[in-house]
C-alpha cells in the first residue's frame, strides 16, 4: 500500500494531536496563500483567479505522493516569472491561447517530474550547481521586484530584461498615478515593517511567541483588507487606480491541456528547466526542514509529488507550482506535522473561492505588487558574489554570468549559461588535476605534500599523488606530468602513482597508464601503484594492464616504500627531521 499510495505512510498513524498542528498551520498558511496566490498569478500574466486555481488541487496532489510532512506547494516567484518569460513568447497576455500555454506548461512540468520520479532520475538536478541556483535566484528576484514597479507607479510599462523593463519605466514615471504610488509605497513600507518589526514589538508588549508569529504572517491580508476599504470608500478607482476587477466565484473548473504537439514542442525546454529548478528548490527547503525533527525526504518521491501537483494544476485551471520556501517555513513553524496541512489549505482556498472573491473587486494591483516585491527582495543575496568570489572564481564566474544573463537576456539564457559554464568550468579544472610529490612525515607512517610539509623522500623513488578520478580529459597530463618528473630527476628506479583519491578510471585512462608503464620502461624505471580501491583494482583486473605493469601494486604507500626502499623508510620512523625535503630542495 505505502509502495503504490505513499500517504499511506502518514495516515495510517494519523491522530487528533496531529490534526491540531495540521489545522492550524493550514488556518496560517491559508492567510498568507491567499494575497499571494493572487498576486503570483498576475505575474504570471494570468487572471488572479488562476493563483487560486493553483492553490487547491495541486496541493492534494503533492499530499498523496510527496515525502516532506511540511513542504507547502503552490504558486511561487520565480516559477511565475519563468511561465510569464516562457508562455510570453507564444501569446498575448489575456487571450485564450496564453491560457492554454500556461495549462500545457503545467501539464509538461508534471508530466516530465512524474517519469524523472519514476526512472529514480533526481540526481540529475545535481547539474544544477549552488551558484548558478544562488545566483538565478537572485537575479530573478531583482527582475521580479523591478517588473512590478510599474503597479505601484500606475503606469504602462513592460519589458523582459532589466535593461528593457528600467527604460519603459523611465519613459512613463512622468505619467504616474499619486493615488497609486502613495498606496504601493505606504503597503511597502509596511509589509516591510511587518516582515521585520511587528513580531519583536508585540512580544515587547506580552503577546505569546508563537501568538506575535501568526499575527505578524497576516500582515499581507492586513493590507489587503485595508487598501480594499480604501478604493470603496473613496472611490480612487475613479482616480486612476488600478484594482483586480471581478474575480469569478466558485471552484476551478475541469480544464485539458492542449495536446497540440507543436505547443509541446516549443514549451519542451522551458517546462524542463521549471521541473529542474522547483525540484531543486523544492528538494533543499524540504531536507533543511525535514532535518529539524530528524525526517527522511525521498527525492524520487518528491519528484512523484511535484509531478502530481502539476499535473494536477493542468486539469484544475491552474499553471506550474513548486513548494515556496518562506511558505513552508511558516506551514512548519505552524505546526503541521503531516501532508494533511496542505489539504487542509485547499480547503481553505476553495472556501475562499466560493465565497469570497467578490470582496477582491476593489483591491488595487498596487497592494499586490508590493506583496512581490517584500517576498522576493528576501531572496537577494548579493553577499554571496563575495563570498563565492573569496572562496571559487570559477564558481564565481558561473555565477556572475548566470546574474547578467538573467537581467540582460532573459530567464531562460541566465539558467542554461550557467549550467553550461559550470560543466565546463568543472571539466577544465578536472583536465589539470591536483598532482603532488609525497614524502614520508618523520616519525610516521602518514605522506604528505612536500610543498606542504617537511616529510622525507627517497633518492630513488617517486611518490606521486593524484587527486581526481582518471578519465580521457585528464589521463594525457597524468601520463605527461609523471614521466617528466621521473627522468628531471637522477636516480629514480621507482615511480609509485597513490590512487587514494581515484574513483575511476576509464578506457583512455587505461590506455594511458599502459602507455606510461612502457615508457618508463624505456627509460630504465619501474612502474608501481599504491591504495588502490577495489572497484578500481576490479576493472584493472580485467585488462591485460596489471599482467604487463613492470612494478606491483601495494596495498599502501608505507607498503610500497618499505619495500622499495627500507633505508629511508627506516630512517623516517625514526624520527628524522629535516630542515627541507630532498625533492623541496
Amino acid at each position: 500500500m505505502q509502495r503504490f499510495l505513499p500517504a499511506w505512510s502518514w495516515l495510517r498513524d494519523y491522530d487528533r494531536s496531529r490534526f491540531q498542528g495540521d489545522g492550524m498551520a493550514a488556518v496560517i498558511v491559508t492567510i498568507m496563500l491567499i494575497p499571494q496566490s493572487l498576486a503570483y498569478a498576475l505575474l504570471a500574466g494570468l487572471p488572479p483567479e488562476v493563483g487560486l486555481y493553483a492553490s487547491m488541487l495541486p496541493l492534494v496532489g503533492y499530499a498523496i505522493f510527496g515525502s516532506s510532512n511540511a513542504l507547502a506547494v503552490g504558486p511561487v516567484a520565480v516559477v511565475s516569472l519563468m511561465t510569464a518569460a516562457a508562455v510570453g513568447e507564444l501569446a498575448a497576455v489575456g487571450t485564450p491561447e496564453y491560457r492554454q500555454a500556461a495549462l500545457v506548461l503545467a501539464g509538461l512540468s508534471g508530466v516530465m517530474l512524474l517519469a524523472l520520479g519514476v526512472l529514480r532520475l533526481g540526481f540529475l538536478a545535481s547539474w544544477l550547481s549552488h551558484p548558478v541556483i544562488s545566483g538565478f535566484i537572485t537575479a530573478s528576484g531583482i527582475l521580479i521586484a523591478a517588473s512590478q514597479l510599474k503597479h505601484i507607479l500606475g503606469i504602462p510599462a513592460g519589458g523582459h530584461t532589466l535593461v528593457e523593463i528600467v527604460a519603459s519605466l523611465a519613459e512613463g514615471i512622468q505619467d504616474s498615478n499619486w493615488p497609486t504610488l502613495v498606496i504601493g509605497v505606504a503597503v511597502t513600507a509596511f509589509l516591510f515593517w511587518v516582515r521585520s518589526r511587528l513580531k519583536p514589538f508585540l512580544i515587547r508588549l506580552g503577546v505569546g511567541v508563537r501568538t506575535a508569529d501568526s499575527v505578524a504572517k497576516a500582515g499581507p491580508v492586513v493590507a489587503v483588507i485595508a487598501t480594499i476599504l480604501a478604493v470603496d470608500l473613496l472611490s480612487l478607482d475613479t482616480q486612476g487606480v488600478s484594482v483586480v476587477g471581478a474575480v469569478p466565484q466558485g471552484l476551478p473548473p475541469l480544464t485539458l491541456p492542449s495536446f497540440d504537439l507543436e505547443l509541446w514542442r516549443q514549451l519542451f525546454v522551458s517546462a524542463l528547466l521549471i521541473s529542474v529548478i522547483g525540484f531543486v528548490e523544492s528538494v533543499s527547503v524540504a531536507q533543511t526542514l525535514a532535518a529539524k525533527r530528524r525526517e527522511r525526504i525521498d527525492p524520487n518521491r518528491e519528484l512523484l509529488g511535484l509531478g502530481a501537483a502539476n499535473v494536477a494544476a493542468s486539469v484544475s485551471g491552474g499553471y506550474p507550482v513548486t513548494g515556496g520556501f518562506a511558505r513552508s517555513v511558516v506551514n512548519f513553524d505552524a505546526g503541521a506535522r503531516t501532508p494533511l496541512a496542505g489539504v487542509l489549505t485547499a480547503v481553505g482556498i476553495g472556501l475562499t473561492a466560493l465565497l469570497l472573491t467578490p470582496l477582491f473587486h476593489a483591491l488595487p494591483k498596487a497592494t499586490l505588487a508590493a506583496t512581490i516585491i517584500v517576498a522576493v527582495l528576501s531572496l537577494v543575496d548579493l553577499g554571496a558574489l563575495k563570498r563565492t568570489w573569496a572562496y571559487s572564481k570559477a564558481d564565481f564566474a558561473a555565477m556572475a554570468a548566470t546574474i547578467a544573463l538573467v537581467l540582460l537576456v532573459g530567464v531562460e539564457a541566465g539558467v542554461v549559461a550557467g549550467v553550461v559554464l559550470s560543466i565546463l568550468l568543472y571539466l577544465a579544472r578536472s583536465t589539470r588535476p591536483h598532482i603532488a610529490i609525497v614524502g614520508q612525515v618523520p616519525g610516521t607512517h602518514h605522506f604528505r605534500n612536500v610543498k606542504r610539509h617537511k616529510v622525507m623522500t627517497s633518492p630513488s623513488v617517486l611518490s606521486v599523488r593524484v587527486d581526481e578520478s582518471l578519465y580521457f580529459a585528464n589521463a594525457r597530463y597524468l601520463e605527461d606530468r609523471v614521466y617528466d618528473e621521473a627522468v628531471a630527476q637522477e636516480g629514480i628506479r621507482d615511480v609509485v602513482l597513490i590512487c587514494a583519491a581515484v574513483n575511476g578510471i576509464d578506457a583512455s585512462a587505461l590506455e594511458s597508464l599502459e602507455a606510461l608503464n612502457e615508457r618508463l620502461k624505456a627509460a630504465g624505471v619501474r612502474f608501481h601503484l599504491s591504495e588502490v580501491k577495489g572497484p578500481v583494482m576490479d576493472r584493472l583486473k580485467r585488462s591485460h594492464f596489471l599482467d604487463d605493469l613492470t612494478g606491483k601494486v601495494f596495498l599502501s604507500q608505507w607498503d610500497a616504500m618499505a619495500a622499495l626502499d627500507p633505508e629511508t623508510t627506516r630512517a623516517a620512523e625514526a624520527g628524522e627531521r629535516p630542515a627541507l625535503s630532498a625533492a623541496a630542495l
